[in-house]
């Protein structure tokens, strides 16, 4: 693949664990804000870097989702949140096929 399109099909990648972060873990509740679309758009590299350089658990990404979220964020610790970094985490990994294809 040319540097090109790696580096296009690393955008798409990275849009794709955007929009994923918004749907499945959005911590702060604004994923019917269209203003909001880049809210969390600081953790999107390191959790890409995770995802296919570290090849990271579902675990790990879990537990660093919820890191940023109570450590950075400032949200309490609940239930849910973890939840919700859990779904998210799964959501990231079962991705990780379709984006080494790449």
């Amino acid at each position: 693949m040319a540097h090109g399109d790696r580096e296009y099909q690393s955008r798409e990648n990275r849009a794709r664990v955007r929009e994923l972060l918004m749907r499945e873990w959005d911590p702060i509740g604004v994923s019917g804000i269209p203003q909001a679309a880049d809210e969390y758009d600081n953790y999107i590299d390191e959790v890409y870097m995770m995802l296919l350089e570290r090849r990271a658990s579902c675990e790990a990404i879990a537990a660093h989702l919820f890191d940023i979220a109570t450590n950075y964020m400032g949200i309490s610790a609940h239930a849910e949140l973890a939840e919700r970094s859990a779904r998210a985490a799964s959501a990231l990994v079962a991705l990780r096929p379709e984006f080494e294809i790449h």
